[in-house]
């Protein structure tokens, strides 16, 4: 009975900064900052949020922007959310949170996602980042070469691979690089498709064409994101197999994605919000890397390409979409 009791009087004293919250009637304010536009994503913050017992509009209210893919208007958008007042801000990717911390030092900033965060001046290491950055990792530049290996079973001849990324993303920057090592290691062609609009894709898959580009990295980011459906139809088109970053690519009509589930990393960045709202100091909580990776693979675009799949990878598919 007293240990019960015990148990009981920690969790109070856990919930307490909440139900002080709830009691004064006080409303917290939870900045959401994004480079893009992914409401499936946020739509899983917003729900672990729930599940953690904050209710919008009475305990809690979210100041939201979203860029839509034009990252010269984060910095405007990162003052918007601070003159708001908020308790913490969430950062949909990397470069959303070094818009938001080149003009806040002491607004704690939780990522959803992100990678770099270290080289990137957010934290100085993962394991302690010692400022206002704390949060998730995603490590999609470290994840190329096993997207290079994955497309490799698919399309065992190629022998020339282009990525395809966001050319005014800094963050994805990496993963070109990252991509580019791989390929030289495997003895591959490499082109690189940088760009900045919309208009630059057609040109970018018939550019592929010439240069006879037979397997695609697609880098996600918030730009890219938005056009996936225009991607996967293209690639489909140009015929030229190609692999995403995130699984939401697939749902479009891509061929097969490798990452993890973003979706989990923003519910995961509810639980950060909440241990800082409960007095955790984001300068000692770890950035967490991903541990679970998802692998999607589109059984119809494959039929498409008149790929077939080997027995191996469909055993290991996190999802087959039929």
């Amino acid at each position: 009975m007293r240990r019960r009791q015990a148990v009981l009087s920690i969790a109070a004293l856990l919930a307490a900064p909440l139900a002080a919250a709830q009691s004064s009637g006080k409303i917290v304010r939870i900045g959401l900052l994004d480079a893009g536009e992914r409401i499936e994503w946020w739509d899983a913050f917003r729900s672990q949020m729930r599940e953690l017992g904050y209710v919008e509009g009475e305990t809690i209210v979210y100041v939201s922007r979203f860029a839509k893919g034009d990252l010269d208007a984060l910095p405007r958008l990162a003052k918007e959310i601070l003159a708001q007042d908020v308790a913490v801000i969430v950062a949909g990717g990397a470069a959303a949170a070094v818009a938001v911390k080149r003009v806040t030092s002491k607004v704690p900033i939780v990522m959803a996602s992100g990678t770099d965060q270290v080289s990137l001046g957010l934290a100085s290491t993962l394991a302690r980042p010692g400022g206002n950055v704390t949060g998730n990792a995603s490590i999609n530049s470290e994840l190329m070469g096993k997207r290079m290996e994955l497309l490799r079973e698919l399309v065992p001849k190629y022998t020339k691979l282009g990525v395809l990324w966001h050319a005014d993303n800094p963050p994805s920057m990496a993963s070109v690089r990252d991509l580019e090592g791989a390929a030289e290691k495997g003895n591959l062609g490499f082109e690189s498709f940088g760009i900045r609009s919309e208009d630059d894709l057609a040109e970018a898959f018939a550019a592929m064409g010439r240069d006879r580009v037979d397997a695609l990295v697609v880098v996600n980011g918030p730009y890219i994101y938005a056009l996936r459906k225009r991607i996967a139809d293209a690639a489909q088109k140009s015929r030229i197999p190609a692999m995403y970053g995130a699984s939401e690519y697939v749902d479009a009509g891509g061929l097969v994605s490798y990452a993890p589930s973003y979706p989990d990393l923003f519910r995961g960045a509810a639980l950060y919000v909440d241990r800082i709202l409960k007095g955790g100091n984001p300068a000692t909580m770890p950035i967490e890397q991903p541990t679970k990776f998802e692998l999607v693979v589109n059984a119809s675009a494959a039929r498409a390409l008149g790929l077939p799949i080997p027995q191996a990878m469909l055993a290991r598919a996190t999802r087959v979409l039929q």
